[in-house]
């Protein structure tokens, strides 16, 4: 019976078969250690003389590093060993040997692991970012579908900019020019004009000239729109998707965050409330390290990280002077240097984990915004019809998924969130 490592509790003194690779393997006189993955779990296999014919003894000495194997033979409570069983053989195969496996036991550099990132997903440590990222995934989709969210695709293929033409990837689209898409924030406010509240899961493009550890060219967001939702409502949403995400990930993904050594304990304290302040007293907190900055100026790596130092928790700023936000950023009606917009900023100097705001929802007000910035109107024609045909206040935000992980993991650079990173630099493999 073949059954899966994370599930081998449930066979103990049973038969079982086990599908997977080699991962490590010692010896101590006549019997061999063999440690097998299946991409769910590591579990020590015990070989010995006395008890196996020949020929399988002899393949557990030929095995190599990452070769891929069945066995077959009865479960064992066992403390000492990866996960508390182990299996006791009673046969073995060998579905392919492995040649000389390019990663070894020793440490290796990034720049070494990096082009074989196709390999390098196999570790120990790579396989449980990549668990901690789906368990991410699956909250924030959970959260949002448990209160009737519904996920409305947003094309990747574009004809025009979210977040400003300077980062646009272009790409030839038969006769005319597309670029792939920054955000689905532009379609996700027509979708939830005709759904209420939905939500969008995808890749987004920038192509920003950046090498810094905060940085790819490709990543995912997570981005939720709701109708008739303001300022307030927006940060409440995200302050509770959040919460409830950690919340899961400590619950289910335990092991994983040991396996990166992670401090369970900082990750706990994030509940509710998370602190909100305005720009105006972000600027404030980096003046007082920074005297350089200057009020009405946008923030850098190093802006966020000194106002992150400040607090335990995710801390939310809002109210940013509106010359500094997108076209589409409505205005605060009590002041209209500044916009409703709000960048969710993580503790850690884990950078902007969350950004959005209220759009703007009036016709004329928005066509001014589209021509100041010296975009074509024709090319948002029909987001403008969206002004016309039953406007109302709305909003919502994008989470990045690879910066959320990094933070929730402990991780410094984004490149290990993502199973195969784009940056300035890398487009293989």
């Amino acid at each position: 019976m073949h059954v899966y490592i994370e599930d081998i509790g449930k066979y103990e003194t049973k038969d079982v078969t086990v599908k997977g690779w080699l991962y490590n393997k010692r010896s101590s006189g006549k019997i061999r250690f063999l440690i097998i993955r299946d991409g769910t779990g590591l579990i020590q296999s015990v070989i010995t003389k006395d008890e196996v014919a020949d020929p399988i003894f002899e393949l557990a000495d030929k095995i190599t590093s990452e070769s891929s194997v069945v066995l077959t033979g009865s479960v064992k409570k066992e403390d000492r060993a990866p996960g508390g069983y182990e299996i006791i053989v009673k046969d073995l195969q060998i579905v392919q040997l492995a040649q000389e496996y390019p990663i070894t036991p020793k440490e290796h550099s990034v720049e070494f692991l990096l082009p074989l990132r196709h390999l390098w997903l196999r570790s120990k440590k790579q396989n449980a970012i990549m668990r901690i990222r789906h368990e991410v995934i699956k909250a924030c989709r959970d959260y949002l579908d448990e209160r009737g969210f519904i996920c409305a695709d947003c094309p990747i293929l574009t004809p025009a900019s979210v977040e400003g033409t300077t980062t646009l990837f272009e790409v030839e689209y038969y006769n005319q020019k597309a670029y792939l898409s920054q955000s689905g924030q532009l379609y996700n406010e027509a979708t939830a004009a005709a759904l209420g509240k939905v939500y969008c899961f995808g890749p987004t493009f920038r192509a920003e000239k950046s090498k810094t550890r905060r940085h790819l060219t490709e990543f995912w967001m997570l981005e939720p729109e709701v109708a008739y939702i303001e300022l307030d409502g927006i940060m409440d949403l995200a302050e509770e998707m959040v919460a409830y995400t950690i919340e899961r990930v400590i619950a289910r993904k335990t092991t994983e965050l040991e396996i990166l050594e992670r401090d369970i304990e900082v990750l706990k304290k994030i509940k509710k409330p998370f602190p909100r302040i305005t720009y105006n007293e972000a600027v404030e907190i980096i003046q007082k390290k920074d005297k350089s900055f200057k009020l009405g100026d946008d923030f850098g790596a190093p802006h966020e990280t000194i106002v992150s130092e400040s607090f335990e928790k995710p801390v939310f700023i809002h109210h940013y002077p509106a010359d500094i936000k997108a076209f589409y950023m409505k205005r605060d009606p009590m002041d209209s240097s500044l916009s409703l917009s709000v960048d969710m900023i993580g503790p850690e100097g884990s950078g902007e984990l969350i950004g959005g705001g209220q759009r703007e929802d009036d016709f004329n007000t928005l066509l001014k915004g589209i021509k100041k910035h010296e975009l074509s109107e024709d090319t948002y024609a029909w987001y403008l019809d969206l002004r016309k045909y039953g406007t109302c206040p709305h909003g919502g935000f994008g989470l990045g998924l690879e910066r959320t992980v990094a933070w929730i993991c402990g991780i410094k650079h984004l490149r290990e969130t993502i199973p195969f990173p784009r940056m300035l630099d890398r487009v293989y493999p």
